[in-house]
């Protein structure tokens, strides 16, 4: 039953341009991932992982296919129901933060729930912010906390609404080894602890080796996967695929 699983991708397919210059930066994906579950999905350069993330989380929509979250399709929807969804159902992390450098931490937190007109439930905001340590930083402005505090505010954010998906691009890359450990715990126990479900795009086999299952694109399919697999397993299959000719990834 589509209401089992978190994500559902049938037959998606994204395109750019028309003729024979066109790029297909998705090629008919087919996936399912079941609730309270941690994916990481790699790729080389140019396999199609960013666009796979816009796609899924209803940021893009697909050329062909349908996209399901939470057992509601999201596809055919509406631009303005779309974004209601996200603001309630989904969360989102990235790379670079994307704090309001003028709203204190709490208010970053309970950011969606305005977005989505409900009223802010500071209760809320102070158990998520409790759960990823920053219960004493509500105040605070983004500018005064560091690189990995700000994350972890992102992930209260990104936890507030108890969403059915949280969708994390990058979560890592602008951080130390240490700091990034620290953040990826806090996905892995969103997961385990709060019956979250974790999408995530990297390019870093040691981050990858926190998730349930890792995810292989190249050229627009998915090539390959490992379950719950080390950073050097996944490193070396990261490298096997980069080595692997264009037109072979293609054929795959």
């Amino acid at each position: 039953m589509s209401g089992d699983w978190a994500v559902e991708l049938h037959g998606v397919s994204k395109r750019y341009g028309r003729g024979g210059g066109a790029v297909h930066a998705l090629r008919g994906i087919d996936l399912t991932l079941p609730r309270r579950s941690f994916t990481a999905v790699m790729g080389p350069s140019g396999s199609g992982k960013s666009t796979f993330l816009q796609c899924a989380a209803g940021l893009d929509r697909p050329t062909a296919g349908t996209v399901r979250l939470g057992g509601t399709e999201i596809t055919g929807m509406k631009e303005n129901k779309l974004t209601e969804l996200r603001r309630t159902r989904l969360g989102f992390v990235f790379q670079a933060f994307n704090l309001l450098p003028s709203l204190t931490v709490e208010q970053n937190v309970v950011l969606p729930m305005r977005l989505a007109g409900r009223r802010p439930d500071r209760r809320r905001a102070t158990e998520v912010l409790a759960q990823v340590g920053l219960a004493d930083k509500a105040r605070r402005r983004p500018g005064q906390l560091s690189g990995g505090q700000q994350q972890r505010v992102a992930i209260a954010r990104a936890l507030v609404t108890h969403p059915d998906v949280v969708f994390a691009d990058e979560p890592t890359g602008a951080l130390d080894t240490t700091t990034a450990a620290e953040i990826l715990s806090l996905l892995r126990q969103a997961v385990d602890g709060q019956d979250a479900t974790v999408v995530m795009v990297t390019h870093d086999p040691s981050a990858a080796a926190w998730a349930d299952r890792v995810l292989f694109l190249a050229d627009g399919e998915i090539v390959d996967h490992l379950e719950r697999a080390p950073a050097e397993q996944i490193a070396a299959r990261m490298t096997a695929l980069s080595a692997r000719p264009a037109f072979e990834q293609a054929a795959a």
